[in-house]
């Protein structure tokens, strides 16, 4: 047999009913897949050896009753340890342990235990006590027990809380959600209400002022089937005062070039022409007659106050 793990054949050879002794082989790691295929083996000794750590698989050897692992080098068991449920026997004495696994709790059946010569942690090694006789490793392996189902509940609780709590943040996550939804949901609601509204008033607006148009409409259609022949007679004196105003613009127009004409000839050397003649004869005959008349209407008013 290697020191990494013998052959099945050497391991059956060793065999001695259900004992298998491995002990003082100078082993470094477990032949787990050779154990395996010795259901029979029910007792293992692998003491005295120089193993550091059993491997994860080791745990797989539920056919074990008695397991011998003193005075090696172990630092830790595995974790899931306490698949062993069928150990009754074990002893770990002069290792480097300072722990125990939580599965440890799962060995129900386990009545004897020795975990002296180990660094352990101060409160395990004064729950595990001696092991100098019979009835202290017996005992050991029930306070051990107890120990580890402690610690196993401890942790269970604290598990517990801590997925409460998970649960309740979920719960408060959710319902922060749901109200944050809802909100989103009644401003939507409201935001459409108002659009609808804003909606509803142009349509009034626009149907308002439709009616009004049309009342608008209807009343000057009325107007003029009541009074066409007013429409017509309210043509003409529209085309006169039209008619009057541009005669007016025209006698202003004459006026401005009889002024014109009358300034150059007075004030240019135009005065010695026959046109500047004429007009100046017509301009002073003018304001004789309008003196005249002035004269004449001074004297009417004398004769009407006598």
């Amino acid at each position: 047999m290697s020191r990494g793990g013998g052959k099945a054949l050497s391991l059956k050879d060793k065999l001695d009913g259900n004992e298998l002794d491995l002990s003082l082989c100078d082993l470094n790691e477990v032949p787990v897949r050779e154990l395996a295929a010795l259901p029979k083996a029910t007792v293992l000794d692998l003491s005295c050896n120089n193993l550091i750590s059993l491997p994860s698989d080791f745990c797989s050897l539920l056919h074990l009753v008695k397991l011998d692992l003193s005075k090696n080098r172990l630092q830790q068991l595995p974790l899931d340890f306490g698949r062993l449920v069928n150990l009754q026997h074990l002893d770990l004495l002069n290792n480097r342990l300072v722990t125990l696994p939580v599965s440890f709790a799962q060995l129900k059946n386990l009545k004897w235990l020795d975990l002296k010569d180990n660094p352990l942690d101060p409160t395990l090694a004064k729950v595990a006590g001696d092991c100098l006789d019979e009835k202290q490793c017996k005992q050991a392996a029930v306070k051990v027990l107890q120990h580890m189902k402690a610690i196993q509940s401890e942790q269970d609780r604290q598990r517990q809380r801590k997925l409460q709590a998970e649960r309740e943040m979920e719960k408060k996550r959710e319902a922060e959600q749901r109200a944050k939804e809802a909100q989103e949901r009644e401003l939507r609601k409201r935001e459409k209400a108002e659009e609808k509204e804003r909606r509803r008033r142009e349509y009034d607006a626009q149907k308002a002022a439709k009616q009004e148009v049309e009342k608008k409409t209807k009343k000057q259609a009325a107007q003029s089937r009541k009074s066409p022949s007013s429409s017509r007679a309210a043509q003409p004196p529209q085309h006169r005062h039209s008619w009057s105003r541009s005669v007016l613009r025209l006698l202003l127009f004459v006026l401005l070039c009889f002024l014109s004409a009358l300034a150059a000839c007075k004030l240019t050397e135009l005065r010695a022409q026959p046109l500047c003649i004429n007009v100046n004869t017509l301009f002073e005959d003018m304001v004789a007659a309008l003196q005249n008349h002035k004269t004449l209407q001074n004297m009417l008013h004398q004769n009407s106050q006598q």
